[in-house]
């Protein structure tokens, strides 16, 4: 089980070396981070975009792409999105990674109708933290996604978001259903959406972890403020998923933990034939690393 996202690395190369397909790599901070995956043997890169600026941009940091494939784009970044779409088609690429292009055009190509990408399941942003307040990896999701997600969508987030848990060696994770308060409240989706995940889970329609809420974030991960607020149970205080119950309270807690709660995070796309790194622009470079990390760790 992973217990320190620096883990990833290690469990990155624990098997076969995969390819990362970039889409429109033509970014300082991106290709730093890229170099450093190369640097700790992570993966393989295959970066896309207008090769004169990759190369001027890898000359300025001194990354040597002498062991990089580079193929030139310079039709524009949608384009490079769909040409990183193809080398995974082709079995060239293992990953795809969003580079600096707006995610609606990156999107758009991973989910065109012909993109061997597409499967039955939803894409949902999965996030991982390490946190100085908080005694063990913490996973949020869905924070980049899915807009205003129904019952039926948080299911599907919930199963994307357990699956990648398994994958790092959590095999039974805590999922707290996050809303403002603890009790079912009609007015209030969350808290109806909460108590239906959690009557699913137990009735074994939600498996492989143990799902309870609604609960507030400080129930979810103190158990001190569960026990002062009467709350019991295996999940309150010591979660291991955050389900948030839309983008837009998800966005705000990721970015909170990352700039004022002093958390480092790993994050991937699942739910498509391969994983996809979404990173934000704002992410740094040792976020961008832990998230190729991630997704090589989970190709595993």
């Amino acid at each position: 089980m992973i217990c320190n996202l620096n883990e990833l690395i290690q469990k990155a190369k624990s098997g076969a070396r995969q390819t990362v397909a970039v889409a429109a790599a033509e970014d300082e901070h991106l290709l730093k981070a890229l170099q450093a995956a190369m640097q700790e043997e992570i993966v393989r890169l295959l970066l896309i975009g207008n090769q004169e600026k990759i190369t001027l941009i890898a000359h300025a940091i001194g990354f040597d792409l002498s062991k990089v494939e580079v193929v030139d784009n310079r039709e524009g970044e949608a384009i490079s999105a769909r040409i990183a779409v193809d080398k995974v088609k082709r079995g060239e690429a293992d990953i795809m990674m969003k580079g600096f292009l707006p995610t609606s055009d990156f999107l758009k190509a991973v989910l065109d109708k012909d993109s061997v990408l597409r499967t039955d399941k939803l894409l949902s942003h999965v996030a991982f933290f390490q946190s100085p307040y908080y005694h063990k990896i913490l996973c949020v999701t869905d924070v980049a996604m899915n807009i205003a997600p129904d019952l039926d969508a948080k299911v599907l987030i919930i199963h994307n978001a357990v699956e990648a848990c398994h994958r790092l060696g959590i095999e039974n994770p805590k999922v707290a259903i996050a809303a403002a308060v603890e009790k079912v409240n009609p007015k209030m989706e969350a808290t109806v959406h909460a108590a239906m995940l959690k009557e699913m889970n137990r009735r074994g329609q939600l498996k492989g972890c143990i799902v309870d809420g609604p609960f507030a974030i400080d129930i979810a991960v103190n158990r001190d403020a569960a026990r002062h607020k009467g709350i019991e149970g295996e999940v309150a205080g010591d979660c291991d998923v955050i389900l948030a119950p839309d983008i837009e309270a998800g966005n705000m807690f990721y970015k909170a933990l990352n700039f004022l709660g002093g958390a480092v995070s790993a994050a991937v796309v699942m739910g498509a034939s391969v994983p996809i790194v979404l990173t934000s622009r704002s992410d740094d470079e040792r976020s961008k690393l832990l998230s190729i990390a991630l997704a090589a760790s989970i190709c595993r």
